[in-house]
């Protein structure tokens, strides 16, 4: 393998003994030349960075839909924001930094259009059919959906990449191979793609993930807190005043009334110093968190951090509360909004009926996504569909519901 230099990492600073190195790393499912100018790890982020599925992030509704506004964010404003904080983690805990940013680049690639409205409307379909969950969806994705190269289907993603997308928020099965939670037709099975896949390439799903997959999880948190809150301010679904009880946002509303005290702040101001702060005080929070259970740890290699038997880069317990709290207030008071539960309802009628209407008649999908369609089975047509459907943005989506329906929801 291609000898990338010392174990220097970022700013000329060591890189962590529990960092992943990628000289050592595990390697692609089909064999490739190393690049003389660029890691395993830079690679995979290019790839991602270059697929469709990345461009069409773009016009995937976060929780607002695409057309509401140019300020709300698309799945492709929160992979980047998610993307900047897991780098600032990185960067902080001298891991390998350009692993955790292609694991935050990547980890939206198989959500379905119209958010999580799109991923419940899926699930419901394809019970009876293996299931539907995002995150193997997002393994499919880069392992077998994206065709670009000649060689291999997918991206042909590093081991690390791969085992970073699936097991992100921890073991997937226990140490005699159990699945740890449901995902699938039945209590306790493993995601349709997930199994399929690990017939093929061993991603350890009983270990925890590498230090960087787990920063990568833990800024999609931090991001969907922080920023969830700045749309909602926006949108006028919440208002400043009723964040004073919520865990930590209330005291940092606290502290900006107090600095400045008979200064009346403009609202475009006021929610960017909110949101900016929330950002830093929890991954300041995070970052001491990690240092603290590394020092206990002692974890001697990124292998180390796998068999530990609980995630290292973490909340500490104060500010977990602090994280709950925030996602209580915002599915109460964002996520299930009146307004945007009305959309969303419809934005589930379109999946709906999208997937009865090829599913019935598969000759109305492209000549791409019907090929060895004839005489095949039901759950293989189901997951044809699912796959074509999942890969559409909401303004896609909602043109093929146009061209096969007399009428369709505005979505508004």
């Amino acid at each position: 393998m291609t000898d990338f230099g010392s174990s220097i990492g970022f700013g000329g600073e060591a890189r962590a003994a529990f960092a992943s190195d990628p000289r050592q790393s595990r390697g692609r499912r089909v064999a490739e030349p190393d690049s003389p100018t660029r890691t395993p790890f830079q690679r995979d982020r290019d790839r991602i960075i270059h697929s469709a599925a990345f461009r069409r992030l773009g016009y995937k509704t976060q929780v607002f839909i695409f057309h509401e506004g140019d300020h709300y964010r698309s799945r492709l404003t929160h992979t980047i924001e998610v993307a900047q904080i897991a780098r600032a983690l990185a960067r902080a805990l001298r891991l390998d930094e350009d692993l955790a940013e292609a694991l935050a680049l990547g980890h939206d690639l198989g959500h379905t259009p119209f958010g999580h409205a799109g991923e419940r409307a899926m699930q419901r379909l394809m019970r009876g059919h293996g299931g539907f969950d995002h995150n193997a969806q997002t393994l499919r994705v880069v392992t077998r959906l994206d065709r670009r190269y000649a060689e291999f289907d997918g991206l042909n993603l590093s081991w690390e990449v791969l085992e970073g997308l699936v097991k992100h928020n921890g073991p997937l099965i226990d140490a005699e191979g159990r699945p740890l939670a449901s995902h699938g037709e039945t209590p306790r099975e493993l995601p349709y793609a997930i199994r399929v896949y690990q017939e093929s390439q061993d991603l350890m799903l009983a270990s925890f993930a590498s230090a960087e997959a787990q920063v990568a999880a833990i800024a999609d948190d931090i991001a969907y807190d922080a920023h969830d809150i700045d749309d909602g301010l926006r949108a006028g679904l919440i208002k400043p005043d009723e964040l004073a009880d919520v865990a930590l946002v209330g005291g940092i509303f606290a502290e900006l009334k107090q600095r400045y005290l008979g200064v009346d702040l403009e609202p475009e101001r006021l929610i960017q110093e909110v949101t900016r702060r929330l950002i830093t005080r929890m991954v300041e929070g995070v970052i001491a968190e990690t240092l603290r259970r590394v020092a206990a740890a002692m974890p001697a290699s990124a292998d180390a951090v796998r068999a530990l038997d609980h995630p290292i880069v973490t909340f500490s317990g104060e500010l977990a509360g602090a994280d709950e709290e925030i996602k209580r207030f915002l599915y109460a008071r964002v996520y299930r909004a009146p307004s945007v539960m009305a959309i969303m309802r419809d934005a589930e009628q379109v999946v709906e009926d999208l997937f009865g209407a090829f599913y019935a008649e598969p000759e109305r999908m492209p000549a791409e996504w019907r090929r060895d369609l004839d005489g095949v089975d039901p759950e293989r047509l189901a997951r044809r569909v699912c796959d074509y459907i999942a890969g559409m943005t909401d303004r896609f989506a909602l043109a093929e519901h146009r061209r096969l329906f007399d009428a369709t929801p505005e979505l508004r």
